[in-house]
């Protein structure tokens, strides 16, 4: 038997954001996703996981908060600006958990020595980190309206939630952040260059 780190530790330590979840249920699932797929990717440390299969010198760590502050102040603007109502809790929790999937996806991608043993019924590129992160929100019993901001790739869920923009247009803006500083590109040209998931 695999003799784990202590991932919730991890969690904990890499997402402050956590503590922004004023519902402690959904606090908790948050964590237990993040748990759940660093056992099953066999991952020694949550900050071994890359943005990107070809982006190392970003962590997924840095993007995930990245997106999660993004979001957190557009909607404070859409409250106090426009008087709209997001759910913060709802934002959180879904910018937290809509790259929980590269615990999966990524295993194939980085060096052995960072993993331990990755479970083989998970753990593989075949599924996009959106879906597999979906999959994780609702193992572990997420709310739907969490559950349906994480998949932020057209298409995959056809009525779109203020938050789910949000999670959506928050991802866009760190991961143009972040291509443009590792390569020089825009996202845009990122997915059309390197995305596995298009045709």
């Amino acid at each position: 038997m695999t003799d784990y780190p202590n991932y919730r530790e991890q969690v904990e330590d890499a997402y402050p954001e956590l503590e922004s979840i004023e519902d402690d249920e959904l606090r908790e699932q948050v964590i237990e996703a993040w748990v759940l797929g660093l056992e099953r990717g066999g991952w020694k440390d949550i900050a071994d996981i890359p943005y990107a299969w070809n982006i190392h010198e970003v962590t997924n760590v840095e993007h995930v908060r990245g997106v999660t502050r993004i979001a957190m102040r557009a909607a404070e603007e859409q409250r106090d600006f426009h008087g709209a109502d997001p759910d913060e809790d709802v934002i959180i929790a879904a910018c937290l958990l809509h790259d929980v999937g590269k615990c999966y996806e990524y295993v194939d991608f980085v060096d052995e020595e960072t993993l331990l043993s990755p479970d083989p019924t998970y753990a593989t590129e075949e599924i996009p980190h959106s879906i597999s992160g979906y999959a994780l929100a609702h193992e572990v019993g997420c709310p739907l309206a969490v559950q349906r901001a994480i998949p932020h790739f057209l298409g995959e869920v056809p009525k779109r939630t203020l938050e789910a923009e949000l999670v959506k247009s928050a991802n866009s803006a760190s991961s143009n952040a972040i291509t443009q500083s590792a390569m020089g590109i825009t996202l845009k040209e990122w997915v059309k260059e390197y995305s596995q998931t298009q045709n």
